[in-house]
């Protein structure tokens, strides 16, 4: 078995931090980039359903609004979660998306390059 590794990356993105939080929080936003369908139930209990029907849950375990959103799964480990955090360069006003995720090291390339394929995809919902 493959040993588990925290992936961090960072994804520069032209959108403002209360739109982009949307897209990282919202059932319907999320249905646009990230999963086919996304379902809630409650305020935090979250189904994502994907392309080939198949589905993964998630408790929605911290939320800083404009700002940060974690997840954790289900079926994972108990420290591991995937967080998506909103950057903003205080100077420059630049935003980026920076992605935390627990993976097989083995996956790392796969995975860095589904997420980088993901953001393009969300990219294209906010300048819809």
């Amino acid at each position: 078995m493959s040993k588990r590794i925290k992936l961090e990356l960072e994804f520069p993105l032209n959108s403002s931090p209360t739109i982009l939080f949307n897209y990282l929080v919202s059932p319907s936003d999320l249905s646009q980039w990230f999963a086919e369908n996304v379902r809630i139930q409650g305020r935090t209990h979250y189904t994502f359903v994907y392309e080939d029907g198949a589905e993964q849950e998630a408790e929605l375990i911290k939320q800083v609004n404009n700002r940060v959103v974690r997840y954790k799964w289900k079926d994972s480990a108990e420290a591991e979660y995937l967080e998506m955090e909103i950057m903003e360069d205080e100077l420059t006003g630049d935003v980026a998306l920076k992605v935390t995720e627990f993976v097989d090291e083995s996956e790392k390339a796969e995975i860095s390059g589904l997420w980088q394929t993901e953001v393009d995809s969300l990219k294209q919902a906010i300048r819809a």
